[in-house]
């Protein structure tokens, strides 16, 4: 069964940067769509970034791009996020999301259990 572990958040300080790691358990990460979400303190979550199956191409919200860069190793079963250049308003709880058919539908089938990023003084 597909599992995915987030790990790499923290608290930083604002302008600094984090790197943010998903490992994937399952044997066919390769053909898997991953994304990023966050979730701040009382908001709905957001997609942040997502990345196809081989990586060839990845999207950004407006609010991340320049910013954050999405990216995958399908040789480690893993899929990261590198964000810079950090704002408060980065701050949240950020899932980890894999599916088949997300490219199309948009509709995630796995999920993490969340790190948190916390961007204060």
């Amino acid at each position: 069964q597909v599992q995915l572990v987030e790990s790499g958040g923290g608290l930083v300080q604002p302008g600094g940067s984090l790197r943010l790691s998903c490992a994937f358990s399952g044997s066919i990460f390769h053909i898997y769509h991953m994304a990023w979400y966050r979730q701040a303190p009382g908001e709905q979550r957001e997609l942040v970034a997502s990345i196809t199956p081989r990586g060839s191409n990845g999207d950004y919200a407006d609010s991340v791009k320049g910013r954050f860069i999405i990216s995958r190793d399908n040789a480690k079963n893993t899929v990261y996020l590198q964000m810079n250049s950090l704002k408060p308003e980065d701050t949240g709880v950020y899932y980890c999301a894999g599916g088949i058919a997300a490219r199309l539908t948009g509709a995630y089938d796995y999920w993490g259990q969340g790190t948190q990023v916390t961007v204060s003084s």
